[in-house]
């Protein structure tokens, strides 16, 4: 009944939060926590927690859903993640800005897609996977993006897209990672339904709050427990099959 957490931004939870994680990872079978990062502060922050707890697996990286990094900023991260290769488990989380743009449609998203090029180019030179914010229109441009530069290791969280797109993804081998929003959400719960469990993952995307019988609770990783039973009935299996399965398929992508 082992659970990791494919998918957090630790560095975003206080203190206190940060802690009682750790304390109670043994009590609900957590073995990993993959803690995400949204710039180079962020990227620091991470590495900093992984050396107290060798429990933390730190990824590096920009998230997309902000305002442009300068070039500068790009710089330092980018020479900061090649000094501190050996040091991270992946290159995330990276993407483009499915959701900004949503609030902005006008926007030009060129120089997003430039950057993430530059995050693909830095893990296939350092040989890491990739931890992806590509959601609806924008997977197949990360796609392209992923085969021009010959990167099979991509980890596409909390994914969202048609039919098929997600036949698409499933056939180029690619991984996605569910919440526990799959609990109470129609698309995530068809999106299951429909994708191979041997190329998908659990996460929460905490300190990201969930509705439904985790409303008003702040996310914790044993909240994952709650995705495998729901994973485990949509797809008709025993649960301690989905278990190992989801828990192989995490420490097989990661090297963990």
């Amino acid at each position: 009944m082992k659970i990791i957490d494919s998918h957090i931004h630790l560095d975003r939870y206080d203190e206190w939060k940060q802690k009682q994680i750790l304390t109670d990872m043994e009590k609900v079978h957590l073995e990993s926590l993959l803690t995400v990062s949204m710039n180079l502060t962020s990227s620091i922050n991470n590495y900093h927690l992984s050396l107290k707890d060798s429990r933390i697996k730190p990824a590096f990286g920009y998230h997309p859903e902000q305002p442009l990094p300068s070039k500068e900023e790009m710089k330092d991260l980018l020479s900061w993640m090649r000094e501190h290769h050996h040091d991270m488990f992946a290159v995330g989380e990276v993407g483009l800005p499915y959701y900004l743009r949503q609030e902005n449609p006008n926007m030009d998203t060129s120089e997003y897609i430039e950057i993430l090029e530059r995050f693909l180019v830095l893990a296939k030179e350092i040989e890491k996977p990739v931890i992806l914010h590509a959601v609806h229109n924008d997977a197949p441009i990360v796609w392209d993006l992923l085969e021009k530069h010959q990167i099979t290791k991509a980890h596409f969280h909390w994914f969202k897209g048609d039919i098929h797109t997600i036949e698409r993804m499933a056939k180029n081998g690619y991984l996605i990672s569910v919440t526990p929003d799959v609990c109470y959400e129609r698309e995530i719960q068809e999106l299951v339904s429909v994708y191979p469990l041997k190329q998908m993952m659990i996460e929460t995307d905490g300190p990201w709050p969930f509705e439904g019988v985790f409303k008003g609770k702040w996310t914790h990783p044993g909240m994952m427990h709650d995705s495998v039973r729901q994973i485990a009935s949509i797809k008709g299996l025993a649960i301690e099959v989905v278990y190992e399965i989801l828990y192989q398929n995490t420490k097989d992508f990661y090297s963990l």
